[in-house]
């Protein structure tokens, strides 16, 4: 195979020439010359094929876990801002873009398909055809992640013509290359093959740092949710189950009313440990999030808190643990993430900030699960599920007070119809404990949910708007720097 550079490697030649200002690309592997000879250096390159930026600060601000806080003593910024009204986000070097993440994602395929050339072009035996399942796995990740934010959503059942985004299977070695959108349908059967290439391959593999890659269970549980957004819901139930197949679910879920309440400030240390089974898998990624939603005047304060802390079907609410900036109420700080920073040099007062963030978790594959069990009208099962989850999240739970029936679902939600009343159940349930993941933008485009965002003027006076079921600006608009790619626009 030929010399390559692993600067060229890791980049996606077009793209990754438009991220100049986004310094950490080019900071790390300086110029260090390989050639992927071995399965040990193509697992080496793998190790590039995940993500390193988050969509948490555009996907939440577009959802109603946000609100105009008003007038007052808060920071603005921009990409909280126009993703809150539902705008194009311009900016193109901020670290928490859709620009940003759009061009790191793009960053992670190119790597997964050099892997995939390097495995195909030489004899590396079982390792290598494992690390080729490895590859497949995270270019099926990360196309679908942009897909769901840069395309409409699947339409179970429905028409997935509409444009999808570039799925790119070779390694780009060329500078300046058009490109093509073609379908969701299209992008979504691309993903599928992918994706049970991967699964297949894997079987066996192991890591070093297991968490930090595409170990089985989180193969599976990428299936799960997959195959949820697809609508083939007994393909969930398959894939959510195989994480378990002793299926104790509920033992190897998130504590959040036992051991993570009794951490209190250490917290998200744990919340995102790599010890811990209800992390499947994680991701080091450039983030400061937490604070920047706490102290923008677009985000997360007293009304987030109202819908996380709010009372649920089981008759009463999720335990949660958050803080508030300098004790103000509007500054809710979900304790979630760890912040760590560093500086390039003593030279510079500039930090770079990160955190751990949770790709896949045992709780959200169980509420997959649940959410199929719904669809295919076994209400037992899903029941089943959704006490499992209530139980580790309700601080003093007892099942007689607490545990969740059909009659309580129907009572709570004023409603005659169970499958009604258990699927609007489970979205306040991931709504509450997903709070901060970006899972609920996702639920909201999915589920076809309105919403409404309000604005304050200087004078207090609020007007709202709506985000209809049909509306384009659900769709993130394709970053400017895609244009230059010959890519067209969503429409809005």
């Amino acid at each position: 195979m030929k010399k390559k550079n692993i600067y060229n490697i890791i980049s996606l030649s077009l793209l990754t020439l438009l991220l100049g200002s986004c310094k950490k690309y080019f900071e790390v592997n300086p110029d260090m010359r390989t050639e992927l000879d071995t399965p040990e250096k193509v697992g080496q390159l793998l190790v590039t094929a995940y993500p390193t930026s988050d969509y948490f600060l555009f996907a939440e601000l577009a959802s109603d876990n946000s609100a105009d806080k008003g007038p007052g003593d808060f920071s603005f910024n921009d990409i909280a801002r126009n993703s809150y009204f539902w705008n194009e986000v311009t900016q193109v070097s901020d670290s928490y873009s859709p620009n940003t993440y759009w061009l790191d994602m793009y960053r992670a395929i190119a790597a997964a398909n050099h892997a995939i050339e390097a495995v195909d072009e030489n004899n590396f035996g079982t390792k290598g055809q494992q690390y080729k399942g490895e590859a497949l796995l995270t270019r099926a990740y990360a196309h679908h992640m942009l897909v769901s934010l840069f395309s409409k959503t699947y339409q179970i059942n429905g028409d997935n013509s509409s444009p999808g985004i570039p799925y790119l299977t070779d390694p780009e070695k060329t500078a300046f290359k058009n490109y093509e959108r073609g379908t969701v349908a299209s992008v979504y059967e691309h993903i599928e093959k992918d994706l049970l290439e991967g699964l297949r391959l894997i079987k066996g593999i192991s890591y070093k740092s297991p968490k930090f890659h595409f170990n089985e269970q989180a193969a599976n549980a990428f299936a799960a949710r997959f195959y949820l957004f697809k609508g083939d819901y007994n393909k969930v139930i398959q894939y959510a189950s195989a994480i378990f197949p002793e299926n104790n679910f509920k033992q190897n879920l998130r504590p959040i009313a036992g051991a993570l309440k009794a951490a209190g400030t250490n917290s998200p240390a744990l919340f995102t440990s790599s010890q811990q089974n209800f992390n499947l898998l994680l991701a080091s990624v450039y983030s400061n999030f937490s604070n920047i939603a706490a102290g923008c005047r677009y985000g997360a304060g007293s009304s987030t808190e109202q819908i996380i802390s709010g009372n649920t079907v089981a008759g009463k609410p999720f335990y949660q643990y958050y803080t508030r900036l300098g004790g103000n109420p509007n500054k809710l700080m979900v304790g979630k993430y760890p912040t760590f920073s560093y500086r390039t040099s003593t030279f510079t007062t500039d930090w770079t900030y990160y955190t751990i963030q949770c790709l896949f978790s045992a709780d959200e594959a169980l509420m997959n699960r649940a959410e199929a069990y719904i669809n295919t009208g076994d209400y037992a099962s899903a029941l089943k599920d959704l006490n499992d989850f209530a139980e580790v999240r309700i601080d003093g739970y007892n099942v007689v007070l607490h545990g969740i029936t059909e009659a309580k679902v129907l009572s709570f939600y004023n409603t005659t119809d169970i499958k009604d009343g258990l699927m609007k159940t489970l979205l306040d349930f991931k709504q509450k404990a997903f709070a901060h993941e970006g899972i609920r933008w996702f639920d909201i485009n999915r589920r076809g949910i309105e919403i409404s965002h309000r604005y304050l003027d200087y004078k207090w006076d609020t007007t709202y708007d709506v985000l209809k079921r049909e509306d384009l600006r659900r769709v993130f608009q394709l970053p400017e720097s895609a244009m230059l790619s010959g890519l067209t626009k969503n429409p809005r």
